[in-house]
Parts: structure tokens; sequence; C-alpha cells
């Protein structure tokens, strides 16, 4: 349990240290997080809730055709984990490495967009970071496509933007989702409105039919695990979304990505109404919309500035992490699945 307040605690103080004006980190800071980050997340071992389903299911694939493989899970995992296991080498610590390479990778790259990306920083460590990344391997890395298009489309690259929605498909067919948000965006017209409501509404059928079935991928650690604080995760994306609709007019003023922002914000709030409904696929189809915390609170200071501090609004932001990381280690159903943290570079760390 050290381990995990060492990374948040250390990540907090250097964000409330750097509390009153936009900063922008270097080449090497950034290279160096990247390592840091994908070493501990990707080498880990025995860690997260759904460790021993994806360790069985590398453990088969030796019995399995090339086409078999193909056939039993999203294509760009299922690829990835045939080819290292048919090198021989490395195992799932690597699948594990590659995984995490690809997610911090794109949660930096959504970082780097942000005036104060230390805050957005502490702010996934608790839930994106240590639950997500380390837990749902598969959405952590199809999330980590995600935030990487985001950063694209933030910058205009629309075809770039498409890119990475396609790979995030290959490793999680509910990213499909995601797609419509820039093709609504970008495109003009009732066609383009109709192929984003449409796409959309592909990846709510994918999470909804997901939730129904029971294949080797669906087990009922996993469901459980998203299932059982889909409230709370939805919450978390409704605060940041409420401030978003709350400040958009300084948004506006400040940020040329409003249109793209209040959309994932209005999908959030009306996800939070549906979680008594079908609380596993609407947990799953959120996921998607954490970046808005990274995005919203990363921000906050500076579209607050002149109702509250910018040092005050960081401490209140690292505070309200702070007791998200606490409840979820002292009283999450399945954290013990974390605890404690190890890694094959050395051992048990309290």
């Amino acid at each position: 349990m050290l381990f995990y307040w060492i990374l948040y605690l250390s990540v907090a103080y250097i964000a409330l240290n750097k509390a009153s004006r936009p900063i922008r980190l270097s080449q090497g800071t950034w290279i160096w997080l990247w390592i840091i980050f994908t070493v501990l997340i990707g080498l880990r071992h025995h860690v997260g809730g759904d460790w021993n389903n994806y360790l069985w299911r590398f453990q088969q694939l030796p019995y399995m055709s090339f086409e078999e493989a193909m056939q039993s899970g999203d294509i760009g995992y299922m690829w990835l984990t045939y080819t290292i296991n048919d090198m021989g080498w490395g195992g799932i610590y690597l699948v594990n490495f590659i995984c995490a390479a690809i997610f911090f990778s794109g949660l930096f790259a959504l970082l780097r967009r942000q005036p104060n990306p230390w805050v957005g920083l502490a702010v996934a460590i608790p839930y994106l970071i240590i639950v997500v990344s380390m837990g749902y391997v598969r959405q952590g890395v199809a999330l980590g496509f995600v935030m990487w298009g985001l950063a694209s489309l933030d910058k205009k690259r629309f075809k770039t933007f498409v890119f990475f929605i396609v790979l995030a498909i290959t490793f999680h067919k509910s990213a499909i989702l995601m797609i419509a948000f820039g093709i609504f965006q970008q495109g003009k017209g009732k066609f383009f409105r109709f192929l984003a409501l449409l796409l959309a509404g592909i990846g709510v059928w994918s999470a909804f039919v997901e939730q129904a079935s029971a294949d080797l991928w669906t087990n009922y650690v996993e469901a459980q695990m998203q299932s059982g604080g889909a409230m709370i995760r939805a919450v978390l994306n409704f605060i940041p979304a409420m401030l978003l609709l709350l400040f958009r007019k300084e948004w506006r003023r400040q940020f040329n990505d409003y249109g793209l922002w209040v959309m994932i914000a209005l999908a959030s709030v009306i996800a939070m109404g549906l979680v008594p409904f079908a609380s596993t696929a609407v947990d799953r189809m959120s996921l998607y919309f954490i970046p808005i915390q990274i995005v919203v609170w990363s921000r906050l200071p500076l579209l607050a500035r002149r109702k509250i501090a910018p040092s005050l609004s960081t401490f209140l932001i690292i505070f309200l992490y702070f007791m998200v990381l606490f409840v979820w280690l002292n009283f999450g159903v399945f954290s013990n699945w974390w605890i404690p943290y190890r890694n094959i570079l050395w051992m048990d760390i309290l």
C-alpha cells in the first residue's frame, strides 16, 4: 500500500508547488516520466484484478493456431500476445510492458496539451493509472490510443485521430464510441451527424452486448470490479463535466477545444443517469470519458483564478484525489488484488 501513496504524494507535492502558473516540462522530463511509469506498471508481478485471467489466457495460446487465436478476442491484443508467445521470451511481462508503454504514450500526449500537467498526472494516478491500466489491460491500451487521438484532434489532425481510434478498437471494440465525437465536431452536414450517431450507437451496443455475454474475457471478477463502483466512477466524471459547463465562457476564451470537451461532458452527465439501469455497460463506456477529469482539473486553477486562488483550487483537487485513493485502498472490495505491489525487478513493497 505504501508504494501507491509514495507514487501519488510525490506527484501531488510537485503539482502543489507548480500551482501558481502554467508550466511546460522539458522533453527530457517527459522521457524520464514515461520510463519510470512504464517500468512500474508494465513490469508488475501478480498485481491487478484480472492478472490471473490474462495469464491463463496467455498460457492457452500454444494450443491454438493463429486463426483460432485471432478469433478468440480483440484482434490487436490477440496479435500482440500470440506474437510474443510465439517468440518464446518475455512472456506476459513483455505483453504488459508494451501495453503500459502505449497507455503512457497516450496519457502523456494528452497531458502535454494541458497548462499544468502535474495536476493532470496527480488526478490520473488513483484510478486511471492504478486501477485501469493495471486492472483492465485491453481497455487500458484502448484508452491510451483514445487519449493519443484526443491530443491529435486538439491539434486539428482529424485523420490522425481516426487512426488512433481504429487502433483502440482493435484492443477493445467499444472504443468505436469515441470516433463519433471527432466526426461530430469535425464533420459538417446531416450525413456526418448521422454517421457520428451511428458509430456512437455501435459503441453503446457493443458495451451492452459485452455485458450480457459470458466469454473468456468477461469473467465474474472483472464484471463485479467494473459494476460495483460504477456510480462513484461516474460521479468522478460528472463533477468536472459540470465544472466545464459552469466555466464554459472562460473555457471558450482561453482554449479552442470547447466543442469536443463539452460533448464529452454531456456524455458523462448522461452516463451517470444510466448507471442504475446497466452499471457494467455504462461503466465500460465511461472509461473513455475519464480524460475529461485530466483536462478539466488541470485547467481549473486557470479557469477559476478570478474566484479562487490557483494554489487553493490545486490543493482542493489534490485532496479530492487523495480521498479517492484512500477510500479505494482501504475500502475497495477488490483492492487486495493490488496489495502488496510487486515488480519483477524486485519483490514485495508494502
